[in-house]
């Protein structure tokens, strides 16, 4: 289903969801990441429905996550490589691991983001990359960018926490 509203279809986030943002499709690319490439991997780890999967992979190649390529003649059979685009998105899918090790294990990480030299655990945050500083609610907020329309400039200026002409940022 696409989105109704342009404020949807024009802001990144909108688009982001709109490619990525159906549960299965984050949990296809987090166990892309993992290494699995071929439908019958996807659907063993993740217990999914074909017809559910075959929708969210075709979905996945569509919109440049992937790229399918036949690794066998009779029957055809796909793997679906990672893009660079896709390869965009792992940090997303670190900061959710973190977001979820901190607020949804009561007993404790089941899964760790670690180093790959060293082992040594990572702790994932989101940074500027100029100042290298932590990107907080309190020290963030949304301006028009050189593409934004006359409606977008004009929501923005609307918005409460996030502009502070409008309301200052909390603690």
């Amino acid at each position: 289903m696409q989105p109704k509203s342009p404020s949807i279809l024009e802001c990144p986030v909108g688009r982001a969801v709109e490619t990525v943002g159906e549960w299965w499709s984050i949990l296809i690319l987090r166990d892309a990441f993992q290494g699995s490439t071929r439908f019958d991997e996807f659907e063993r780890n993740l217990g999914i429905a074909p017809n559910i999967l075959s929708r969210r992979l075709a979905h996945l190649t569509k919109t440049g996550m992937f790229v399918r390529r036949r690794y066998h003649e009779r029957p055809p059979r796909y793997e679906y490589l990672l893009t660079d685009k896709a390869r965009d998105f792992f940090p997303v899918i670190a900061t959710l691991l973190a977001w979820g090790n901190k607020h949804l294990a009561p007993k404790g990480e089941s899964i760790l983001l670690a180093n790959r030299g060293d082992r040594r655990p990572l702790d994932p945050v989101v940074v500027d990359a100029a100042g290298m500083q932590p990107i907080t609610l309190a020290n963030a907020v949304v301006i028009a960018g050189p593409g934004a329309s006359r409606l977008m400039r004009r929501r923005l200026t609307t918005l409460k926490a996030m502009n502070p002409a409008v309301a200052p940022a909390g603690d």
